[in-house]
């Protein structure tokens, strides 16, 4: 399939890119290149494939969630520039 130069054009605009001549020409053989290829991959028999949403198959990483204390009040507060009634006080930003 190839693509045109005012397609190259187009797309360059829609994203929003300042593309030169020869950059048009490049790029409109790569990507008509890129179609060629999907066009053959179109062709592929994957009725016997079973949809993926990776091509890895990931394990979560998460740590397991384990109940465990928290801290107290004092011990949160303990480092607080300035505190009032349990809260951090922050100097006003807003008016």
């Amino acid at each position: 399939m190839s693509i045109s130069s005012s397609d190259v054009s187009h797309i360059a605009r829609l994203a929003r890119l300042s593309i030169t001549d020869k950059e048009r020409d490049l790029f409109g053989s790569q990507l008509s290149d890129i179609l060629t290829h999907i066009k053959k991959l179109e062709q592929l028999d994957t009725s016997g494939v079973e949809p993926t949403s990776h091509a890895l198959l990931l394990e979560n990483v998460d740590r397991a969630d384990v109940v465990k204390g928290s801290l107290s009040e004092d011990e949160v507060l303990a480092n607080a520039p300035d505190r009032h009634e349990g809260f951090y006080r922050v100097p006003k930003i807003i008016e």
